[in-house]
Order: C-alpha cells, then structure tokens, then sequence
C-alpha cells in the first residue's frame, strides 16, 4: 500500500512516542548488530566530519555519531519524532541540531544549509518511506561540499538484502 505524503506523516506522528520508546537509547537488535555496523563501516566518520542524517528518526544514530565527536545535523519530516529525538538525546545537544524538514519539498532541505557544508549525509532505513526521493537527491547533492562528490550512504533493507550484511 502506498500512503500519501500527509497520510505517511499524520502516521508518524501519531506514532512517534511508541516508536521512541520502542527504539530507546540503543535502538533494536536489526539496528544495533547489522544496519549500524556496517552503515559506520561505509560511512567512516570523522570528528571533522559535519554529517546530515535524514530521516532521523529518534536519532539514535546522531548520538552514536556524536560519542564519536561527530557533528551532525538531524532532521525528520514528523514534528513529534523529532521532539522525542530531542528530549532523548538532550545530552548531546553540542554536538547535534535536530530540526523538521520535509525530505521531498527542495525548498525545504535547501533550508537545512547552514554556514558550512556537509561532509557526509546517511539515511538509515527511510528511504523507502519518501514517497517522492528526486527533490532529496538534488538537495542533498547541494548540501554536500564539493556538489556531492565527496559521501552520501543510503540503508535500507528488505529481508533478502538481511544476509548480506550478516
């Protein structure tokens, strides 16, 4: 079933504290032992790195950037997630700046541009919930220092993917 951009959000945030819970401090064992090892693995970051995470969700995987000194800026397009992505990672408000933007409105991600450029963007297991990715490309594309050239990681899984990365 495919949902519209609204019906997919009204979802999210009426869900957002369940998910928040259900994810905690450390996410769930898929998340912990195969998407975050082997994102980190591709993604290589840097404590000189500033790393757009899109589709943050409750931004487990900022905090885990930001133990290791990374900078990050955070976003998703659910108001409610983020606020709980703000409250749970309360403490590392140093190192991320969580915000709402919607990944398929150009205007929107452009709006994301701070004074410097990002060495890096990841997306963890939400590409496949942006019903419309052409407008995220082409920001991200411009976000990016160097237009792109330098990293951008998609992850996403279907359970035929799962043993490749096992």
């Amino acid at each position: 079933m495919q949902y519209s951009k609204e019906e997919s959000k009204a979802i999210w945030n009426q869900n957002a504290e369940f998910w928040d819970c259900a994810m905690g401090d450390e996410s769930n064992d898929f998340h912990r032992e195969v998407v975050r090892p082997k994102v980190t693995e591709l993604l290589n970051p840097d404590p000189t790195d500033y790393i757009l995470d899109i589709a943050c969700g409750n931004g487990n995987y900022s905090a885990y950037l930001a133990e290791k000194a990374v900078s990050v800026l955070a976003f998703d397009y659910s108001e409610k997630m983020v606020e709980q992505a703000k409250k749970r990672q309360k403490r590392y408000a140093d190192n991320i700046e969580f915000c709402v933007a919607d990944a398929t409105n150009e205007t929107s991600l452009m709006a994301l541009k701070r004074n410097k450029p990002f060495t890096k963007a990841v997306s963890n297991m939400a590409v496949m919930d942006i019903t419309d990715i052409k407008p995220l490309f082409t920001s991200v594309y411009k976000l990016l220092e160097d237009n792109g050239v330098r990293e951008l990681l998609f992850f996403l899984s279907v359970p035929r993917q799962i043993p490749l990365f096992v």
